[in-house]
């Protein structure tokens, strides 16, 4: 489906909506500062989002979505750390609602010091972050690593 808006100099660019099948993803959440959590969650709305509005519609259980953390955002989805993290765990916590698995690397969890009962309700422990990955490849799944890079610039000073 195509459709045209008009420009500022009267020219036409032209909106098309590519018929996309509903996703199957796996997320690499490998990030060097935890707080990039925030940014990579972006990342899942930038999917979902569009592909529950018009003129797609699709409910989230058509979706199937999986995050593999590995970086230093694992100390997000640490119980202890929930009152740092709350907005990004809460955020975390309504994707899982909508059919989002969130699943921790258990070596990258155990160089924390972390064990199964460190983490919230909502995760699952896998062996390792990299055979997870590879697995999910294997089955299909579309592999979207996140690129977080720091902001520069205010959308208004380069417009």
């Amino acid at each position: 489906m195509a459709v045209s808006a008009t420009k500022g100099d009267g020219e036409l660019a032209e909106f098309v909506a590519t018929p996309y099948d509903p996703p199957k993803v796996v997320f690499d959440f490998y990030f060097d500062d935890p707080h990039k959590i925030n940014a990579g969650l972006y990342w899942i709305r930038s999917l979902m989002g569009p592909l529950m509005a018009d003129p797609y519609g699709y409910a989230p259980e058509f979706m199937d979505i999986k995050v593999v953390i590995h970086g230093t955002e694992i100390v997000t989805v640490a119980r202890r750390n929930y009152e740092e993290y709350r907005d990004a765990v809460e955020r975390m916590r309504y994707y899982a609602s909508l059919g989002v698995e969130f699943k921790v690397c258990s070596l990258a969890a155990a160089d924390y010091g972390y064990r199964r009962e460190d983490f919230l309700e909502f995760i699952q422990l896998v062996p390792s972050a990299i055979p997870e990955l590879v697995h999910w490849q294997q089955q299909g799944y579309a592999l979207i690593t996140p690129n977080i890079m720091a902001k520069k610039f205010r959308i208004d000073e380069i417009r």
